[in-house]
């Protein structure tokens, strides 16, 4: 009785380590995942009001923030100093083999039973459109895709934090796949690697600016394996933009549809398809994913 006692203790789910059970965490409330274990080093660093960032202002150990809901399997538990970090992955976010996926325990409901999956009904076209609309002067937030931020992170990682700061350090702001995942309350894909197969593809191989323009529908994407932007409607495409050195380093932002994809033609030709298991830099495609319910 003893040693069946420890063993709960240590490892959570009985079986845990014979392969016979998984322990699960379902998020509380938004919450980031990052490629590290380090999250004190991340979020307040050793002065306890710094954000650990890129000559871009950009968090590059963010890869989403993982929305209340959302089912992860753990892999392995970890203690940093007096926080428990735990490995997972989820099926909501594909990532390389090399990339290890990590979120801070406190942002996590432990069960040993796997949960239900997060609830993702598409939203209405009108009510998708209408959130990307009200994105618009978002700053741009790498792995980012909340537009008011993680509160939790402010009172667990900081000290002093001031309201002008608040937004920045507490990862308020929408990458461009961030901008879809928001707009459809994490519906779509988080990640343009599986946006440029998402939905169908539109013929636009050998077709000019103008050409494309005609035959695009509002929500379509035009996506290339890096970065995602979305038609508004029918003059007008809407996209989270990194413009590093500029001031406030880009964000969301409406543009003609003509021309920003006579842009994209300047460096990129378009294409049907993307080719399987490659990233490419000359080529972009258009996929049209929403079906009304």
């Amino acid at each position: 009785m003893i040693r069946t006692m420890i063993f709960i203790i240590l490892f959570g789910c009985v079986g845990i380590m014979r392969g016979e059970a998984s322990e699960y965490g379902v998020v509380r409330t938004f919450a980031p995942v990052l490629n590290s274990l380090d999250f004190k080093a991340v979020f307040g660093g050793a002065t306890g009001r710094d954000l650990k960032t890129d000559q871009c202002g950009q968090v590059r150990e963010l890869e989403f923030i993982a929305m209340p809901g959302t089912a992860f399997t753990i892999l392995k538990k970890q203690h940093i100093g007096t926080a428990v970090v735990y490995q997972v992955e989820t099926e909501e976010y594909v990532t390389p083999a090399h990339v290890r996926l990590y979120v801070d325990g406190r942002f996590l409901a432990l069960q040993c039973t796997a949960p239900a999956p997060r609830n993702t009904s598409l939203p209405s076209r009108g009510a998708v459109i209408s959130a990307l609309k009200a994105s618009v002067g978002n700053p741009y937030v790498w792995g980012g895709n909340v537009t008011e931020g993680v509160p939790e992170l402010g009172m667990w990682f900081y000290k002093d934090i001031t309201e002008s700061d608040r937004g920045r350090l507490t990862l308020a702001g929408l990458d461009c796949s961030g901008l879809l995942y928001h707009a459809t309350g994490g519906r779509t894909p988080r990640n343009t690697s599986q946006l440029i197969a998402y939905g169908q593809g539109v013929a636009i191989s050998g077709k000019s600016a103008s050409e494309i323009a005609s035959i695009l529908q509002p929500l379509d994407l035009i996506v290339w394996n890096g970065h995602v932007i979305i038609v508004l409607d029918r003059q007008t495409t809407i996209e989270s933009r990194l413009d590093c050195g500029r001031p406030g380093n880009g964000g969301v932002v409406m543009t003609p549809l003509s021309q920003r994809i006579a842009e994209i033609m300047r460096t990129r030709r378009p294409a049907n398809t993307w080719p399987g298991g490659k990233k490419l830099h000359n080529i972009f495609v258009a996929r049209r994913w929403y079906v009304e319910q």
